[in-house]
């Protein structure tokens, strides 16, 4: 079985197809955070454990919301994703942060 990768996605109300776009690069959405919340612009945010990516969705995310997300993921080596809210967007993301889409079994 091939270990998933724990993800942090901020920005946007709706996800629409990305969640099963993430699945198909074993990665497993672990949280959604809006950025709308006053909170997520803390100095001090501690990303989840065990997180190993962040997804910044940066249509849907305000400049210091995502410098907050961006410095907590610099500071617990969590690598960092910033893109529109799109499927080919966040595809393209992920291929150019070496992250190819897993080949599916049939059955």
């Amino acid at each position: 079985m091939v270990d998933l990768l724990r993800a942090v996605v901020v920005g946007a109300d709706r996800l629409g197809n990305i969640p099963e776009l993430l699945r198909g690069h074993n990665i497993h959405i672990t949280h959604h955070i809006s950025g709308r919340d006053p909170s997520h612009q803390k100095k001090t945010l501690q990303l989840p454990s065990g997180t190993g990516l962040v997804i910044l969705l940066t249509d849907f995310l305000g400049h210091n919301v995502m410098k907050t997300f961006r410095q907590a993921a610099q500071r617990q080596g969590v690598r960092i994703v910033a893109c529109r809210r799109s499927v080919c967007a966040v595809q393209q993301a992920l291929t150019q942060l070496g992250l190819p889409s897993v080949a599916r079994g049939v059955g």
